[in-house]
């Protein structure tokens, strides 16, 4: 197949994954998996949309002169140009750089993992749900936009690697570390090394079996056992006092079926789980945490009993 005809499938995709009602992530996988150039493609395709949109939101709309708006037709050109060229990416990727980095976006569906090599001796594991961006010309920096990852960098004091995930900046002193992030809700476990959370802020140390959660500006600092940090790539969960919201989150994305918590019933849940018997039968979540579990139409929903 030629190179213009995996980019159009690439688009094509890229439309139907970003659709609210989009389930065919089995033949999503099968797509990807097919060839290595499928996922070239594919993540050129989202790091060039969402490039695009990043800098039309950047761009002011008008300005303001003596208090009169004054509006610049090329600009509006210029922002419908940048918008029809990541639409037309069926033709051919289009990149748009901004400050030397060259950002592209690497996702999985919930249910799936995914190992991105680096440089020699770093990666990054993603979990199921997960979308992070990378910089093609920068191996040592990453943003994790929403999901879970499990970092592991290989230390070099004149380059640290630098993970962005919302406000929140770390910073690797030699490490594997463990990151979750929910929309303001950020989980930092470390297993190795130590990480520094917000240099320029608390300017936090963590050290190996230290848990960092932050949620909307409000930071705690808890105790992970190192074997936990990351577990999830061996199919297991476990919980710690975790509310109900999370516990629902996190099953999710390990096994790729949608769990949600009964409305009003955020008792912490702890236990540990292996993720195949809940993949296999949600229900068997009940009997393994204590917890009711009741089907209600794609949603399996998990309370007190």
């Amino acid at each position: 197949m030629s190179d213009e005809m995996i980019r159009e499938e690439a688009a094509r995709w890229a439309v139907r994954t970003g659709e609210p009602g989009f389930d065919d992530w089995d033949g999503f996988m099968l797509w990807l998996e097919a060839d290595p150039a499928h996922a070239r493609a594919y993540d050129a395709v989202n790091a060039a949309v969402i490039d695009a949109v990043e800098a039309a939101a950047a761009l002011p709309a008008n300005d303001v002169i003596d208090d009169v708006p004054v509006t610049h037709p090329a600009r509006r050109v210029w922002l419908g140009s940048a918008i029809a060229a990541s639409l037309a990416l069926v033709g051919g990727v289009w990149l748009w750089q901004t400050h030397s980095r060259e950002i592209y976006a690497v996702e999985t569906a919930p249910g799936q993992m995914r190992t991105v090599e680096l440089e020699t001796g770093t990666r990054i594991d993603l979990a199921g749900g997960t979308t992070v961006r990378l910089d093609r010309k920068d191996p040592r920096y990453a943003v994790l936009d929403k999901g879970q990852a499990l970092f592991t960098v290989r230390h070099d004091a004149a380059r640290p690697f630098h993970v962005e995930a919302g406000d929140a900046t770390l910073v690797d002193l030699g490490t594997v570390f463990d990151v979750s992030r929910d929309g303001a809700h950020l989980s930092v476990g470390v297993a190795e090394g130590s990480v520094g959370y917000n240099p320029k802020g608390e300017n936090l140390r963590l050290a190996p079996g230290d848990r960092l959660v932050a949620d909307a500006g409000n930071v705690t600092l808890g105790h992970v056992p190192a074997r936990e940090v990351g577990e999830w790539r061996d199919g297991r969960l476990t919980f710690d006092a975790t509310p109900l919201s999370e516990v629902a989150a996190r099953l999710t994305r390990a096994t790729g079926i949608a769990f949600a918590a009964q409305a009003g019933a955020e008792t912490p849940v702890s236990g540990s789980i292996l993720v195949t018997p809940i993949r296999d039968d949600p229900q068997m979540i009940g009997a393994l945490l204590g917890l009711q579990v009741r089907h209600e139409g794609q949603v399996w929903v998990i309370g007190r009993p």
